[in-house]
């Protein structure tokens, strides 16, 4: 009769990220899951704390114009401890965005919780995400450093905009930490409300949200909106098989 004992969570570990039945070595946790956990941790702590390639950033947007703007904090360490400096934009910076052309859509890349989310998936999703909205006016792509979702509704304003559609590093996870959010907001202006914006959350490909499904539903989102002239709570995802929530995802802050 065999001694060998099964990994009855085998099967499931197959199906998931998530880190189950670990097993345990005494009272800790056996070396190997130890030492992954130390690796994710790491992994999360960097994608906060690196900063953003803008240069490679922008060559991989084009031949789309791009505009480099800076949020009133003056570092990363300001930004982690003030997160209402990182909602607007720092003093002179809107003159970068002043008489331009009114458009219907701007997007603005905003580097958030994660810089390593932004640098793997935003250009592609702006890219792909335009594909899709034929007929409409754009605005310059705006990449905001140091920067939270609020900022994009002075950016937004600053450019005549009907529509923002705001891509940010979400907050890095110990299972995904380059998960990029999307963020619309019909009639951006300072003071809107979070309920009054509509979320994407976990684009990454890896398990998440492909490109492809996150250009399907940021033009049907897009479309609509300007169409009902709303965001938020009153508009309803109705584009795919996925369902996501109007309230903003707990990767921002």
């Amino acid at each position: 009769m065999s001694d060998v004992v099964k990994d009855k969570w085998a099967a499931l570990r197959q199906a998931t990220p998530a880190r189950i039945a670990l097993g345990r070595t005494g009272a800790g946790l056996p070396t190997g899951a130890n030492l992954e956990f130390q690796f994710a941790h790491a992994r999360a702590r960097d994608a906060v704390h690196s900063a953003l390639d803008m240069d490679a950033l922008e060559a991989e947007l084009a031949p789309l114009e791009t505009i480099r703007v800076a949020s009133a904090a003056p570092d990363r360490a300001n930004y982690l401890r003030r997160p209402d400096l990182g909602r607007k934009l720092a003093a002179g910076e809107a003159d970068k965005l002043n008489a331009r052309p009114l458009c219907d859509v701007a997007f603005v890349i905003a580097d958030g919780l994660s810089s390593a989310a932004v640098q793997a998936h935003a250009a592609s999703v702006v890219h792909a995400a335009r594909a899709k909205l034929e007929g409409l006016s754009f605005g310059p792509v705006v990449v905001a450093s140091q920067a939270r979702v609020a900022i994009g509704d002075e950016i937004g304003a600053a450019l005549g905009a009907r529509l923002v559609v705001l891509l940010v590093g979400e907050r890095p996870g110990l299972t995904v930490a380059d998960s990029l959010g999307a963020y619309l907001t019909y009639g951006p202006k300072a003071g809107v409300k979070d309920s009054q914006r509509n979320c994407l959350s976990n684009i990454h490909g890896k398990g998440g949200m492909s490109y492809e499904q996150a250009a399907e539903k940021i033009a049907w989102l897009t479309r609509t909106a300007l169409e009902r002239g709303l965001t938020g709570t009153g508009l309803k995802e109705e584009s795919g098989t996925l369902t996501q929530e109007n309230a903003p995802h707990i990767g921002e802050a």
